[in-house]
């Protein structure tokens, strides 16, 4: 299980952050890839590419696909520099991309020539029910992007950062009109990726309502051959 590459699917509030903080107590080598935590450290890091992203954020803009797709190589080229046919390249997860097919594809022409393609699609299957009740009481700390929530992982202390001590904000969206609206966006962008990872037979889906239940499964899966 410890030379898995991973990529983790799921809708938003299906816990994907949750099991990501789970198989790193299991796999301690683990490097997590997700692109929202990737962009934040180039915007504060005032690279080429985050002040390009942070335009087109400050325009409320979507952050183009190429970009997204460069910024997610170049952190799997650092990860594979040093790496040769005789070593083992730490086990990493994609959490947040690719989003869709023409990501995928991008995704796949990246890591086919590194010898470094996916060795599991793991998608989290959670109620919508489930959904909507974490989201309506998770917490942000904005800076680092890190989720608390006040009925399953809430702060040390309520309503401030754990590592910051910065206080946590309700994100204006995290509401019921506007959760099941990305909801259905998500389920109709993610249908065309799920096929083309289910094609290449490495696409499992587990089903369950807390972290709890599913990540067994997931374990399971990494464990399968």
């Amino acid at each position: 299980m410890n030379s898995f590459r991973l990529l983790l699917l799921g809708a938003p509030g299906s816990g994907k952050g949750t099991i990501t903080k789970k198989l790193k107590n299991v796999v301690p080598n683990l490097q997590s890839i997700a692109s929202g935590d990737l962009l934040r450290q180039e915007i504060q890091a005032k690279t080429n590419l985050g002040q390009i992203a942070s335009e087109y954020i400050a325009q409320g803009k979507l952050i183009p696909d190429d970009l997204i797709i460069s910024l997610v190589a170049n952190h799997i080229g650092v990860l594979s520099q040093g790496t040769t046919s005789t070593t083992i390249m730490k086990p990493w997860l994609l959490d947040g991309f690719p989003r869709t097919l023409h990501q995928a594809t991008a995704l796949n022409g990246i890591l086919t020539p590194r010898d470094q393609n996916l060795t599991k699609v793991i998608e989290l299957d959670v109620p919508e029910s489930a959904i909507l009740g974490r989201i309506e009481t998770r917490y942000v700390h904005v800076p680092s992007g890190r989720i608390y929530n006040s009925s399953y992982n809430p702060p040390k202390v309520s309503g401030f950062d754990d590592v910051t001590g910065e206080p946590l904000v309700k994100r204006s969206d995290d509401n019921e009109e506007t959760i099941i609206k990305r909801l259905k966006d998500y389920y109709t962008m993610v249908k065309p990726l799920k096929q083309f990872y289910k094609d290449k037979g490495i696409l499992i889906t587990v089903h369950g309502e807390t972290s709890d239940i599913i990540f067994p499964q997931v374990l399971q899966a990494l464990e399968e051959r």
